[in-house]
């Protein structure tokens, strides 16, 4: 079972990365050029949102089932944790930059739908999409994907 939620995680992280990538372009995109907000924009945004909700919630059965995962095993101690490279990337440094992504998209999606005009809302989406995306790149394990 966790090698098939493996596989659906990377594979849909593809997804998001390419999805909240392009949704990024567009707010800065919009925003620096000063164009109306469209209903086109609107459904970028929102996909990105729904994409990274979904990887997300893949993301916490993979932390309660992963063998990487040893918060629970009691084989491990914090501090063996922390000193091991692979080990603190997988149990913390991973999920809760994820987290913290998931948090900026949701809080930029979420402000950008109270603004009644075109620049602030590409504001919104620019400054808090654009930050989620930092984070999710600095935290994805690279080395797995290629």
């Amino acid at each position: 079972m966790y090698e098939a939620i493996q596989i659906v995680h990377s594979y849909w992280a593809y997804l998001v990365l390419l999805v909240v990538t392009l949704a990024t372009i567009n707010a800065l995109a919009g925003f620096f050029t000063k164009r109306e907000y469209a209903p086109k924009d609107f459904r970028i945004s929102l996909f990105a949102l729904i994409v990274s909700h979904i990887q997300l919630l893949i993301g916490i059965i993979i932390f309660f089932v992963s063998p990487l995962v040893v918060w629970f095993s009691g084989t491990h101690s914090m501090g063996e944790i922390m000193k091991n490279a692979t080990l603190r990337l997988y149990n913390v440094e991973h999920p809760m930059v994820m987290i913290l992504t998931i948090v900026f998209i949701t809080m930029g999606y979420s402000k950008h739908k109270k603004k009644l005009t075109s620049t602030p809302k590409f504001k919104m989406l620019a400054i808090f999409y654009t930050i989620g995306w930092i984070l999710m790149l600095s935290r994805i394990p690279w080395a797995q994907w290629f």
